[in-house]
This record gives C-alpha cells, structure tokens and sequence, in this order.
C-alpha cells in the first residue's frame, strides 16, 4: 500500500462522517471557517454522558471563539433508559454515541471517549471508581488531554458532589488529576511513544442551577453565550437546541433559546484569570514563530472573499496551504497545528471549488475476500483549474489517464474490486472483545478515545488544483433512494458470509427428568449461494438434536430456520449453549443485531452466537396475562417464555375488550409518560381491578423529561426519584405472610442473589395508608426505603407498584426476579 506522508504537496484527508451523505457549504458558512483559520486555541469539556455537555457553550466556543472544541464523555451512556426502543446496554450506548456524533455535527465541536463503561446509576464517585478502576480510566483521560492539547480545559461537575450522579463527580475527579498528570512525563510514560506531554493553561468548573441546585454566583467569572451569529443565521441558543435535541433516546428534545444567556465559571486550577477564559492564551499564528504572514495572508483572504463567487480565493487558499506545509516540524505542538490547519485549508479548496468527489458500493454489505462493486462519481462546480490525476480503489492505483475536469461535467468510474481476506468486520471496535461491567477493553493506543470506528474500504482521489496536488480519502458508503426519505446513505457493512441467531438470548426453565427445550435458530446468507452445516457447542447433561443441520442458502439476504431439541438428564445445569455454522471449511459464529433510526446512520453489532439456559425453580398457574406497552421492554416476551398466554394490549382492545378474562395486566416500563391515552382509560382499568383483576405497574419517571400523562393508581401516591443502585444490596421483607413472598414461590433472600446493575429506581414514596410495602432496601449509607414493591387491594382485585429492575432482570434470566414476578401475577382475589 502505497503511503502517503504529510509532506509539501500531499495530504489524505481523512472523512469522519462514513455514514453521512457529501458535505458541502454556502459562501456564508465558507466565510464562517476561513475565520477559524486565524484561530490556533483549543478547548476541552469534560463530563460522564451523552447529554452531560452544555451545548450552548460547545457552539459559542466553536463557533464564536472559532476554537478547537472537543467534549470528552468519559462513557457512552449504555447504562440508561430508553425512551424510543427497547435496546439496552451496548447497543443503547451505539445508538447514544451516534446520537452525541449528530449533535457535534450541529454544534461544530469534536467528540472523545474514554474505556469507561456507564454500568448504572451511582450515587457516589467511591463505587464509580470500584468499577472503573480510577487508574485506567485516568490514563485514558491523560492521553485525550495530551493528543488534544486543550489551551483550557473545562468542567460540566464539580469534586463536591452537586452534580447528584457518582459518575459525574467523578469526572471532575479525573479531570482535576489529569490536569497536572497530562504534564508530568513519569505519569503513564507509555503514552509518550505515541503523544508528547502537554500542560493546559488553566482548568475551570461551568457551573450550573438545575432544579433545586444553583451552584452559580455573581462573583464567577462570567459569558454572554447567547449572542447571534450572522453568517450562520442563529444564535447560539438556537443552534444548541437543535444539538441537545439529537439526544431522542433520552427524549431531551430542546426549545430555542434567544437573547442573551450568561455562563457562571469557576476558577479551579492553574494561571488564574480576572474575566476572560483564555487570558494568557495566544490564539492567533504569534504562538508559532515566523507566520506573520499567513496570518497576513489569511486576513487578506477574508477581506477579499467574494460571497457570490467563492471560487476567486482558491488561488490564495492553495498558496496559504503551501505555505503552512512549508512550516518546521521541529516543535510537536506546530506539527499539531501544522495537521490542524492543512485540513482546514484543504477543506475550504474543495468547498469553494464545489468539487463533489464520492463513492458508494452496489450494496450495503460486503464480505471479505469478495468482490465490491464501486462508482465514483467526481464534479467541478467550478471554473477552476482542476484536474483528477489518477484514483486509488481499495489501495489499488488506477490506469485512467489523468484528465482536466469540465466545469460542471459529472464523471462517474465503476471499478470492480475484490476486499482483502484479511479486512476486519465492521463492529464497532470497543466491542471487539468482552468486557468487565465497568470498561471497554480496547488494547490498540491508536483507537482509545475515537468515538467511532474509521471507515475500512475506501477510495482516494489524487487531484490538482492550481498545481496543488491533493489526495482525498473517501470512504466508501451505499447510496440508495427511497419513495419518503429521499436520498440516503448508510454505512458500507464488512460481514461474514453468515450470521446466526438464537430466536431468544435467554430462556429460563424449570427442571425435570428428560427436560426438553426446543430452540429456534436463524442462519442469514450474506452473499449468495451459501452451503453450510450447523453446529451447536453443548455442556455436560445436554443433547442436541439439529432438525437437517446441513443447509443450502441460494440468495443473498436469503435465511434458513432450525429447529433444535436440547434434551436435559439429571446432570444438567443452567449452561450457554454457542453456535457456528461451517462454510467452505471456515467456522462462523457471529450473530448479528441491528439498529435502525432515521436520526442516525444505521447501525449493527456482532457477536457471540450463544443462548443462556437457566434452571429456575418455578411455580405458576395457566394464567392469561394483558400487557400494555411502554417506552420498550421485553417483559412481555418473556412471560411468553414462561408459558403465559400473553395479549398486547392496544388502544382499540382497552376500549373495546373485556378485561376480565385477563388474570392480571401488567403496564411496560413508563408506560404512564409515554401513553397519554391511558388516562381515557383509567376508570375502566379500576373497575377490572375491583372485579377482582390485579394490575401491575412497572417504574415511570415523574420528571421534566418525563411527567406522568395519566393517573396511575386507586389512592395518592408519588413518583420519586429514590432508587437503590447497588445490585447487591441487601433486602429485607416488610411483610413476611403476604402472598407476594408466598404464593405460588416462596420468596428468600436467595432470589434477590445474580440481580444486574441495579435492585430498582424510581420508587414510590408518600404513600396513602392503603398501601402496603413490601420490601425494604437501601444503598450504603443510606436511609432505607420501602418503595420498590407495593401493593394495595382495591375491590376484589389488587394495585402493585414496583420500582424493582424487572426489565432488566426477566431478559438477563435471573431466577429470583422470574419467581417474584410470577408471584404478582398471582395475587389471590380479595373476598
């Protein structure tokens, strides 16, 4: 593979945004980023999540300050809830860290990551630290710091623990600590192989009043962020609206601020300052010795750009770009600089040329070792010199004679190329190999902190532009058109010829002499005319017997479906049973689940074809079960697993159904935030309740983000925002003979044992006296709380509330939360 070095003449200009459709900008927004090319600062936000970082801010210093602007979210976010699907864990965090690249793309700053995995709520940086491992994740934030070179680094939480979450005083924590360690060459000297050190200016914390917390006083330092940006069209308050509301898994959809909008700072470490945030800052090329005269040559740009005309500065433009390659590399922070501003440049010659340079592949997937079917497509919008002097596909050179291009002439080059065996799948790469609960593992120095993965397959344009010659890297996407959404682009997909998956991940049983469990399976052929035969990898105990194992896959996208009987003797236990398909002598054995959102680019992840099966002692009558969906779960599914007769309840069968031929109906997570209609139907799901139904109600929020839309129960109660983050937290029985901890399972301590992440959030709290709690629990250092389950009787029917973790629980098969669970269902009738 021929390499392309950042040398005079030659630069590969690496495209971020694989999935998004060519980028092109009007003479105002031209206008905007030529400016930038006379700022040489940069700034650093740090916090813990998705939606931690104060938008308005990020736009005002990227756009207003015209500074390098980055936000480093030490997690993805996979530890929330879901408003708009039923993902959790990893793929909740792909979908938030797409979502976190959609509000960057508005708000003109840059996104990093630390290893750091957001395993829940946390009510103190102590337990974030336990399972984070401070150490690690402070390396990682040191080596953002040290690529980055922040001028000023800035705080969303302070170390004090305003900002409520454990995960966001430990940010501050970090961030405080990598301030001094960044600069220190014996802390991590590993990274200095790769970096050099790098000591900010100064660190502040931007201080905040939310809700009830007002961390802000007159006597911080302060900025008018709220002021209106003529060549964008918007104030920062509007375009930080439009950031924020890209976070629509946490349905934090923002109204336009306008006016003006002051920002509390408070001074924490370093040069101290009397008003500005950058005192003591040059930001201009006067930190780099001997550039008087780009910047000379940069305002004379300015000054002359022509709004109707952009293309009369291209002359000037690939002068200032020769000019910057020409710059000493001596010093690493002007090789830095250096990069910076030769992409900047390189950027605005293309837009005020208007040259369209793209390549999209026939489909959106592609296997190694196969053929990929290019077209290139290349436009000069111009009347520029411009000359297109050969094309690189898949690091193969083209033999096409180089060729001056028509102004306004669409050429278009169609190659095929076979990828290389050895190209990787496209995963999204912290998921490459398992993870512990509190981080990513991630071994290679150069992918630590990248918010996504590079694009692998890709094409590079070598062109001239007023005898500059330029390479331009452009991934290689699908392009497709559809009859609503119009033209649009997804990411190219490198797969293996199959993927396998179970119908279910998990499926909880109950044991008995020659158990059978019958499994469905479903191989997908990525290419055509796949031959292959399963195989399944069992334990002691367990046999298998495939229905036709071999299997013959014609067309591509085609799939194949097996039936397996897995028979259990007396010495099975609970076990993972895994799955590999051979084709054409190689094993495969990758599932695949994809993510599907308009607001960003698709998106999928594989891995380990595999099923839990869990023994779990449970008893239950045949009962018929209603089930009212919420924001997305999959408790549902899972009683079906069980063998419940389970009905989704729509809107048209509350209304018109009778509920009494239901044994109990069980609403989905905040399905009472998410439904309006339920309040039409509340008296009708009361009388099912007195005519001796019992209704079970999962957590809702009763937040800002979240109100409750309807009335939720017989007598007052609230929502709060109580939880106990602790899986392992003990729990204690409030009333020991009630039938939720007897009948039909006989509840023990030993079934809140293998709980995940949390035992519950949002529990109920002044309580009317009707109601009974049942369970009492509480975090370290706390003071206990008995709302997590509770229940009332109304008519002859029962109300029950829990806060409890099911839906977290049931999906990840956890014996205890099954038979507590089955237990509410069963509630006995009152007399």
């Amino acid at each position: 593979m021929r390499k392309l070095s950042l040398i005079l003449l030659i630069l590969i200009y690496k495209l971020g945004l694989v999935a998004q459709a060519p980028v092109s900008k009007g003479s105002s927004e031209i206008l905007h980023h030529l400016k930038k090319l006379n700022t040489l600062g940069s700034v650093l936000y740090i916090a813990a999540h998705p939606d931690d970082e104060n938008t308005r801010l990020l736009s005002y210093l990227a756009n207003e300050k015209r500074f390098r602007t980055a936000y480093l979210s030490l997690t993805r976010g996979d530890g929330g809830q879901n408003l708009i699907g039923k993902e959790q864990a990893e793929l909740l965090g792909l979908i938030r860290t797409q979502e976190l690249l959609a509000a960057r793309r508005v708000d003109g700053a840059e996104q990093l990551f630390t290893r750091a995995n957001d395993f829940g709520y946390s009510k103190n940086p102590e337990e974030t630290f336990s399972f984070w491992n401070k150490d690690s994740v402070l390396y990682d934030v040191v080596l953002a710091i040290r690529k980055f070179k922040p001028d000023v680094i800035i705080c969303r939480f302070p170390t004090t623990g305003e900002g409520g979450h454990g995960h966001h005083t430990a940010s501050a924590i970090l961030a405080l600590e990598a301030f001094d360690a960044a600069a220190d060459p014996t802390k991590f000297p590993d990274q200095l192989k790769y970096t050099e050190v790098w000591q900010a200016k100064r660190i502040l914390w931007n201080t905040f009043n939310f809700g009830t917390t007002n961390t802000t006083s007159p006597d911080q330092i302060k900025l008018d962020v709220g002021v209106y940006n003529s060549l964008l069209g918007k104030g920062y308050g509007e375009i930080a609206a439009e950031s924020r509301s890209m976070h629509k898994s946490q349905g934090f959809g923002s109204a336009k601020q306008r006016g003006s909008n002051i920002e509390y700072f408070k001074f924490l470490k370093g040069e101290e300052l009397k008003s500005d945030l950058f005192e003591g800052v040059n930001s201009t090329w006067g930190r780099i010795n001997q550039t008087a005269a780009i910047q000379k040559t940069v305002d004379a740009i300015i000054k002359s750009f022509d709004m109707e005309f952009p293309a009369k500065s291209i002359a000037a433009l690939t002068d200032l770009y020769k000019s910057i390659a020409a710059l000493s590399e001596k010093e690493p922070y002007i090789q830095y600089w250096k990069k910076i501003k030769l992409n900047e440049t390189e950027q605005l010659i293309l837009w005020c040329s208007g040259l369209f340079l793209e390549a999209t592949s026939a489909d959106y997937m592609a296997i190694p070792g196969e053929d990929i079917n290019i077209t290139t497509q290349v436009v000069n919008r111009s009347s520029s010199d411009v000359k297109l002097k050969r094309v690189s596909f898949l690091n193969q050179w083209d033999t096409l004679p180089a060729m001056s291009l028509k102004q306004n002439e669409l050429y278009t080059f169609k190659r095929k190329e076979k990828l290389s065996n050895s190209i990787s799948y496209s995963n999204p790469y912290w998921l490459n190999e398992k993870h512990s609960s509190g981080r990513y593992t991630v071994k290679d120095m150069a992918l630590i902190g990248k918010p996504e993965n590079d694009g692998i397959a890709k094409v590079v344009f070598e062109i001239s532009i007023n005898d500059l010659t330029l390479s331009i890297e452009r991934s290689i996407v699908y392009k497709s058109t559809d009859p609503v959404k119009g033209e649009v682009y997804r990411p190219l997909e490198i797969v293996p010829p199959v993927t396998i998956n179970f119908s279910e991940k998990v499926i909880v049983y109950t044991h008995s002499p020659k158990k059978v469990i019958h499994l469905t399976l479903t191989a997908k052929a990525n290419k055509a005319s796949v031959t292959g035969k399963l195989k399944l990898n069992t334990h002691v105990g367990w046999a298998e017997n495939i229905d036709k194992p071999e299997f013959i896959i014609n067309n591509k996208g085609d799939e194949v479906i097996f039936n397996v009987e897995l028979v259990a003797d007396q010495k099975a236990e609970s076990t993972v049973v895994s799955a590999e398909v051979e084709v054409d002598g190689k094993l495969y054995s990758n599932s695949i689940k994809r993510i599907e959102y308009d607001h960003i680019p698709y998106q999928f992840i594989l891995s380990d074809a595999e099923i839990k099966l869990i023994n779990a002692d449970i008893k239950k009558g045949d009962l018929t079960i209603g089930y009212i969906p919420g924001a997305g779960d999959d408790v549902a599914a899972c009683l079906k697993q069980i063998g419940y007769n389970v009905t989704i309840l729509t809107d048209d069968l509350l209304l018109n159904e009778d509920l009494s031929k239901y044994s109990a109906i069980v609403t989905g997570v905040r399905a009472y935030n998410t439904n309006d209609r339920l309040q039409v139907h509340y008296n009708k799901l009361m009388e099912y309740i007195k005519a001796g139904g019992n209704l079970v109600v999962q957590y809702n929020t009763n937040n800002r983000i979240g109100p409750v839309v309807a009335k939720i129960s017989p007598y007052p109660l609230t929502i709060s925002r109580d939880r106990v983050t602790d899986e392992l937290a003990k729990v204690s029985f409030v009333k020991n003979d009630h039938p939720a901890l007897n009948f039909p399972n006989a509840i023990t301590n030993a079934d809140f044992d293998n709980w995940i992440q949390e035992r519950g959030i949002y529990f109920a709290n002044d309580l009317d006296k009707a109601y009974q709690p049942i369970l009492e629990m509480n975090d370290p250092n706390e003071k206990t709380s008995n709302g997590s389950l509770i229940i009332t009787p109304y008519g002859k029917g029962n109300f029950v509330y829990t806060g409890l973790a099911f839906f977290r629980e049931l999906p990840a098969g956890v014996p205890g939360a099954y038979r507590l669970f089955v237990n509410l269902l069963s509630l006995p009738k009152n007399k």
